[in-house]
């Protein structure tokens, strides 16, 4: 099932229209400042292990001016720390099962290789954050011996695998690690150190934290007053707390606007929903809170489903979105509001993922442009972030049935409160949309190609 051309347009209509109504609460934490090279940003993540056939860090590295052609500004690094042995998932086992928080696994490379590839991303203007599971660690972890009372032990005081969201339809057993328990001091103390060492050892501009409203906020707050005192950080909670936003993070996840995507992708939710969830999201969040909106992360593709799957047709223009609704991306647009944050990419698999990505990417930042003053001028696409082979001459597809009536481009002309030249613009775009698509990148997706065509009509 694709998602109607009508429906789509009042999707896009409705983002900017609703998000000038929305205000936080008068209880809200109060603002938090950020690292300047956060504001507009977007994050690519990156899983080592499968992003090259080698794997490793150096081949990563590899790849880093690809990716700052492509516009990437934060690189993501899932954990890269050595995976515990005991009780492990598979023969690989996951990556959030951690057996030595400052050590490198050795099937990415060495401390020397992590350092090198930091160094290499600043050198091409990118900062690099770290994946952090501070919530649980390995079974083999040392602190397993020699600090048993840093967990959390049953009835026969033993430790004992994670269940996560107990009682509820959503529970998970996580039975290849084990919870900490921070009411013990020495555990925060040894936990902040063991965060400062990337800091001070690697130069890491700050983490991904893994379920992070499973660790007392305090916590949190006074990790990010020791390794601001070191180097200023950016935080992300994958939590939605809003609580965390106090001292603590920068950025929190926003879970129901991907489950509203999914509702929406199934045909189950539209524009209503969407404007209901624009005009209360953002109540109790502080102004210059970071939302992360996405329509897929690891989490999403391993136990949910893929993009297809989720939003079928509707994936690439609910992607779009993400990068164009107000108080989320606002991709390098200048004079952005304090609430607006980064985009997120999901990390591609391959180029061809990565092609997909920089043409959503290059369509988001053409209907950002519309919604900031741009209106009724066509994007000019192509070329940033585009290899050679993708620059080639504009096509246009032959006309798909009969343009619009006059009688509608006259009443398209009469709407109050647009001047004439715009009117008559909006109206040129629109025929432009219904004749035909145009794209100077015929590798990218259609949708991903026609989107920026259709928030020009929308905005």
């Amino acid at each position: 099932m694709s998602l109607p051309r009508r429906e789509f347009l009042s999707l896009l209509a409705t983002a900017p229209a609703l998000a000038m109504t929305s205000s936080h609460a008068a209880d809200s934490p109060p603002d938090m400042p950020h690292v300047t090279w956060s504001r507009q940003a977007v994050i690519y993540q990156v899983n080592v292990r499968q992003y090259s056939a080698e794997g490793t860090l150096a081949s990563a590295m590899a790849e880093l001016p690809r990716l700052k052609a492509m516009g990437v500004d934060i690189l993501w690094l899932m954990p890269i720390q050595p995976i515990g042995q005991l009780h492990r998932k598979g023969t690989l086992g996951s990556y959030y099962s951690i057996r030595d928080y400052t050590a490198v696994n050795p099937e990415f490379g060495t401390l020397d290789d992590a350092r090198a590839f930091v160094r290499a991303a600043h050198a091409q203007g990118m900062k690099v954050i770290l994946d952090w599971a501070a919530n649980h660690t390995a079974f083999d972890h040392p602190w397993t011996r020699e600090h048993k009372d840093w967990y959390r032990l049953d009835a026969h005081g033993q430790i004992f695998p994670v269940t996560f969201n107990a009682g509820t339809p959503r529970e998970e057993h996580w039975s290849d690690v084990t919870q900490l328990d921070y009411e013990a001091p020495a555990l925060r103390d040894a936990m902040i150190a063991a965060m400062r060492f990337w800091v001070t050892e690697v130069d890491l501009d700050g983490f991904r934290c893994d379920v992070a409203g499973e660790v007392p906020t305090p916590f949190w707050e006074r990790a990010r007053r020791e390794l601001d005192a070191v180097k200023p950080m950016f935080m992300l909670a994958e939590a939605d707390k809003i609580e965390l936003h106090r001292a603590a993070f920068d950025m929190t996840y926003s879970w129901d606007l991907a489950q509203l995507f999914e509702r929406i992708g199934q045909g189950k939710a539209g524009a209503p929903e969407l404007r209901q969830w624009l005009a209360k999201e953002p109540h109790g969040y502080p102004l210059s809170a970071y939302r992360m909106r996405f329509t897929s992360n690891h989490d999403f593709n391993s136990w949910n489903g893929t993009d297809a799957e989720l939003y079928r047709d509707a994936y690439l223009p609910l992607a779009v979105l993400t990068f164009t609704l107000r108080h989320a991306a606002g991709l390098r647009r200048r004079g952005g509001a304090p609430g607006e944050t980064a985009g997120v990419l999901r990390e591609g698999s391959n180029r061809l993922e990565d092609a997909r990505a920089a043409a959503v990417l290059q369509d988001a930042r053409g209907a950002q442009a519309c919604a900031s003053g741009a209106r009724g001028r066509p994007v000019r696409r192509g070329g940033h972030g585009t290899g050679r082979r993708q620059r080639q001459a504009v096509r246009v597809r032959a006309p798909q049935g009969r343009g619009p009536r006059r009688g509608r481009r006259q009443r398209h002309r009469r709407r109050a409160g647009v001047p004439a030249g715009r009117r008559a613009a909006r109206a040129r775009t629109a025929r432009m949309a219904d004749r035909g698509r145009m794209s100077a990148r015929p590798a990218a997706p259609k949708g991903a190609r026609t989107a920026a065509r259709w928030a020009e009509v929308a905005l």
